[in-house]
């Protein structure tokens, strides 16, 4: 077999291997790195036949790691309806008219939308989209997926009259005159969703590529994802036709473990393209939507603490969470409020007590408020942040009138979870936020908001170092699916995942890194994009 060997010259290579820093060179061969060093020992390492390539001292990092996407929804996104840049009732109405004389489809999909960036923070309305949808049914998702718009004909479809009474966990939003406005909030947005037609295996593939791509092109070879079941046959498939460029943790619902079991899938299960093994639950909702859990009522709504989920508040999570770790799969929950986040400690604590100690490595979702108490609980129980900070420049704009200015001590607080020793990955929770690590980066170090009235920083004590940022985006990513051996630094005998960026972020002024580009991506040693 003819293996195909590579040299890289001339980089500022930040390897993360911590008795070397930084190197010069490397020699890879096929998917793997063999050499790191300088250029003089790696040309002796290369052989006469050896490709060559200049780094031209650019700065090259591991490949990025983005620890929390939904990776198909994404593929999706970019073929569908996208609110993400609408900052009045305008631009929202504009885009969607524009996209509905571009595109006949059975249904209008997408969303992003976030209200709390159009003139006066109004939920969208029916009236706003009915005119020139007609006969289609829309149904448009707020970013974070906990609130959707459907106009009329949804409406109808789903039979929601003013009759409709809110189910379980949801709520049917309605006017003065009691006629339902389009807004439904978590599960109601069910009564909608699920009359909508499955994207077809074409539609499917179609994303999947479009994901990868979308990926590539932002510096990231791995992605944690989180799977809906009908999508891992798909990534397998890609796999068997060598067609998955980006590596895939696929992280399952908590509600299959007795699957998981009969099956004896053990955690890190499967290769270096595609595995599972980690099972995700959720704890409660969103801030946006008022749905995460806390402690203490909204200051915008003092009859509401938030509330936790059906499988929290039943009790099922637990029950669930205790057979999982049994059993040796990873346990990732979506936890945001702060009541919420202490909850899922008490459960991990009771699992840590219960079953047989083993290399456990729980994932804590989001955890966007904590108290301080708790903080010691995550050191002690070694739970690891799986933090999202490019949430931060979009919640930064509003989350001081949900919460109160007291509790924002907490908020996104990475440094200080790092400080006590937590370890903390990052990602993107692409499509709440772009599939970008500079644009996450940047939000981690600089913690400037959307809405441009933190220059200083939302919360400024809480600003990360450039290298604690990419160490979350790579090594400690790595760590958080089980794959510190084989990626997440560039070593001898590591996957020749890695990206080279046009300016160095280690070394510009910070206010600079949001404007920095990938320049290229290798991945496997085959270089997937070329700016």
């Amino acid at each position: 077999m003819n293996h195909h060997k590579k040299l890289w010259l001339n980089g500022t290579i930040f390897t993360l291997n911590k008795n070397n820093n930084y190197a010069e060179a490397m020699v890879t061969i096929d998917n793997k790195i063999i050499f790191v060093g300088n250029n003089e020992l790696a040309m002796k390492v290369a052989s006469s036949d050896t490709e060559i390539f200049d780094f031209e001292k650019r700065l090259v990092l591991p490949g990025f790691i983005d620890c929390h996407v939904h990776f198909m929804t994404g593929g999706l996104s970019l073929t569908r309806v996208n609110l993400s840049k609408s900052n009045s009732k305008d631009e929202f109405i504009s885009t969607v008219k524009k996209y509905v004389e571009q595109n006949t489809r059975d249904w209008i999909l997408g969303g992003n939308w976030d209200h709390q960036q159009f003139d006066d923070g109004q939920l969208p309305d029916k009236s706003w989209v009915d005119p020139f949808t007609g006969n289609t049914a829309l149904y448009l998702t707020r970013l974070d997926i906990h609130t959707a718009l459907v106009n009329s004909k949804a409406l109808e479809l789903a039979k929601i009259t003013k009759d409709t009474p809110d189910p379980d966990g949801g709520k049917i939003y309605k006017d003065e005159t009691g006629e339902p406005t389009g807004i439904l909030v978590d599960s109601a947005m069910k009564l909608v969703a699920d009359l909508i037609p499955q994207p077809s295996d074409d539609d499917y593939k179609y994303a999947l590529k479009t994901a990868i791509k979308e990926a590539e092109k932002n510096g990231i070879t791995s992605v944690h994802d989180i799977t809906e079941k009908n999508f891992l046959h798909f990534y397998q498939d890609a796999v068997k036709n060598e067609r998955l460029r980006t590596r895939i943790n696929s992280i399952l619902p908590l509600e299959y473990v007795d699957s998981f079991i009969n099956l004896g899938i053990d955690n890190a299960f499967g290769n270096e393209k595609l595995k599972i093994g980690t099972l995700k639950a959720f704890a409660d909702g969103s801030l946006g939507s008022e749905t995460a859990w806390f402690f203490d009522p909204y200051s915008s709504n003092s009859s509401s603490c938030g509330l936790p989920t059906n499988a929290m508040s039943s009790g099922k999570f637990k029950e669930w969470a205790l057979k999982a770790d049994l059993n040796h799969l990873q346990l990732a929950v979506h936890a945001i409020g702060d009541r919420a986040v202490s909850e899922v400690l008490d459960v991990f604590e009771e699992v840590a007590d219960t079953n047989p100690q083993w290399d456990r490595r729980f994932r804590m979702e989001h955890v966007q408020h904590i108290k301080e108490k708790d903080i010691q609980r995550m050191e002690t129980l070694n739970v690891i942040a799986s933090m999202q900070p490019s949430q931060l420049y979009d919640d930064g704009a509003w989350a001081e009138s949900k919460i109160g200015k007291d509790r924002l001590k907490g908020t996104h607080a990475v440094k200080t979870l790092l400080e006590n020793g937590i370890k903390v990955c990052l990602g993107s929770d692409w499509t709440v936020t772009p599939l970008n690590v500079i644009h996450g980066i940047d939000s981690a170090v600089n913690r400037t908001t959307k809405d441009g009235k933190n220059p200083g920083g939302w919360i400024p004590e809480e600003k990360i170092s450039v290298a604690d940022a990419i160490k979350a985006y790579t090594l400690d990513a790595a760590y958080a699916s089980f794959e510190e051996n084989i990626k997440g630094s560039l070593e001898t005998g590591k996957l020749a995942d890695f990206i080279v960026l046009d300016k160095n972020i280690l070394e510009i002024d910070p206010s600079e890194i949001k404007d920095v580009n990938v320049d290229l991506t290798v991945m496997d040693g085959e270089k997937v994009f070329i700016r």
